[in-house]
């Protein structure tokens, strides 16, 4: 029986429940009160993963990536709270089960093992946030929230482009 390194197994196992984690899929007509918790819910769950990376991540790569999260999530998180509130709709205060179960494995890694679970997390979260956003850009009820949405995608778009060279570049160390 061949034996698996531990960072291999690690990684993969990690890569397998994050994958079945991220097939949730959203309701075809979401009010602007749902768009409003699980967007906010998803930017909490980024920066709180992301402070997580500064602090156990190994790789400079790995800090860089995560401080734009945190920059470039608390600005949307932000934008998003002054729509809400003008709407009178409330934001998440805390990321959702989901994440913090994700969360909660990233706590367990230390050094190269993280960094791959961390960037491999990145992918899956921003798929998951990519898809939420499409939807409300395409057949949201709330003209600015849509408005909102679809001027935001780019931005999470890029991360998920930058989350895939991560976890490459991560894998190959």
């Amino acid at each position: 029986m061949m034996k698996m390194p531990t960072k291999t197994l690690l990684a993969g196992s990690l890569s397998l429940l994050l994958g079945a984690m991220a097939t949730t899929t959203y309701a075809a007509d979401l009010s602007p009160a749902e768009f409003v918790n699980q967007a906010s819910a998803l930017g909490m769950a980024e920066i709180e993963t992301a402070k997580m990376a500064k602090e156990k991540g190994s790789s400079p790569d790995v800090n860089t990536f995560a401080q734009k999260m945190i920059d470039d999530h608390t600005a949307s998180n932000k934008q998003l709270s002054e729509i809400a509130k003008q709407k009178k709709l409330e934001v998440s205060t805390e990321a959702d089960l989901m994440d913090k179960a994700k969360a909660m494995i990233l706590k367990v890694r230390q050094g190269e093992s993280f960094d791959v679970a961390y960037a491999n997390n990145q992918v899956e979260s921003h798929e998951k946030t990519i898809e939420l956003y499409r939807q409300e850009a395409e057949s949201g009820q709330d003209s600015e929230l849509k408005s909102f949405a679809k001027s935001t995608l780019p931005t999470l778009e890029h991360h998920l482009k930058m989350a895939k060279a991560l976890l490459e570049q991560q894998e190959k160390q």
